[in-house]
């Protein structure tokens, strides 16, 4: 009987090289109506994001939003540029070169970090084939957003599928549903807002902002309600607020549907006319800062509530890539590599 003789070119290459794609949703690759048109697109497009039949959703998009919305909103993105571009891009950047950072530092082993967006660039399909010509045959992948929703958890899930159907090779694939609760999360939000008032002294009350979903998404399973209220009960415990010194809200909504409630914009309206002139707000659900943060919270909801009696709005800034993020994300990955 014949004998397998392996290839002469054959080697094994272990231990196998570990790699992680950070995935954020994405921004306007450039600041004209055509980038943020092309952004809109895509996020609008996916079917994570928008369940309403396909024939009649893509006349919607096409004959009215794509048309007449990027006109509306390239004003606000002209208001949080920054010479480098979208804050949401250097910001996710920066993080993935200090976590990069920090694991080769804390690991004994050679792990490659990638950055993936799901509607911008550089996608996750870019992002993987990054870490495959590192040559990761082990990847761990970490959706910047806390709290696990279909619309950004699951659809970097399908994002991630979609890319890998065409390798040859798949490598062994972990994947990080959210980190809603966990202790190290909960402290480096806390610590910042310490930190805030530390510097700026305490505002009368936290309004602590999370991105709406239409209601009916949770409804039928989705758990980021439920998500969004651990976070905020875990971050309120941390910081020894009695019950009436924090509330929960939601912003960010879109069309008539009706989305997760309460509305951000009716809270500060209703803090203001209760007799808050400080209002301390922070986003915990966005990792680093983007329009939605700067923009809608420290711009034009500061306005609204000052002109319904309120003093001052005060946005609390993302952890962004500081110390405390990057050490959270470090320590959430460890053991996953």
């Amino acid at each position: 009987m014949s004998q397998y003789t392996p290839s002469p070119a054959y080697r094994d290459q272990g231990p196998y090289k570990a790699g992680v794609l950070l995935v954020n949703s994405g921004t306007p690759d450039s600041l004209t109506a055509a980038g943020v048109r092309n952004f809109l697109r895509r996020l609008l497009r996916d079917r994570r994001t928008i369940e309403v039949p396909r024939a009649i959703w893509c006349w919607v998009l096409y004959c009215i939003i794509l048309p007449l919305r990027p006109a509306r909103v390239l004003p606000k993105y002209r208001r949080v540029w920054t010479e480098r571009g979208s804050p949401l891009l250097l910001h996710s950047k920066a993080l993935r070169d200090a976590l990069r950072l920090r694991l080769a530092e804390q690991t004994s082993q050679d792990v490659a970090v990638e950055l993936g967006m799901l509607y911008s660039t550089p996608d996750v399909a870019r992002g993987l084939a990054a870490l495959r010509d590192a040559g990761a045959q082990r990847i761990v992948v970490l959706p910047l957003f806390p709290q696990y929703s279909g619309t950004t958890n699951a659809a970097a899930l399908d994002q991630v599928g979609g890319a890998l159907r065409s390798w040859r090779f798949v490598p062994e694939l972990h994947f990080a549903a959210d980190y809603a609760a966990d202790p190290q999360y909960i402290a480096a939000l806390a610590q910042s807002v310490r930190a805030h008032r530390e510097q700026h002294g305490a505002g009368d009350h936290l309004l602590m902002t999370f991105h709406g979903i239409p209601r009916q998404y949770v409804e039928e399973g989705d758990p980021y309600r439920r998500k969004c209220e651990l976070t905020a009960r875990a971050l309120a415990g941390a910081l020894g607020l009695a019950d009436d010194a924090w509330s929960l809200s939601f912003q960010s909504r879109v069309g008539r549907a009706e989305w997760l409630r309460p509305y951000t914009d009716d809270v500060i309206v209703q803090l203001a006319r209760r007799g808050v002139r400080i209002l301390d707000a922070v986003c915990p659900g966005f990792a680093v800062d983007c329009l939605e943060t700067i923009d809608e919270i420290g711009h034009e909801c500061d306005l609204a509530f000052r002109a319904a009696g309120g003093t001052k709005l005060r946005y609390i800034a993302a952890l962004n890539a500081g110390p405390a993020q990057t050490e959270m994300l470090a320590g959430l990955l460890r053991p996953l590599l």
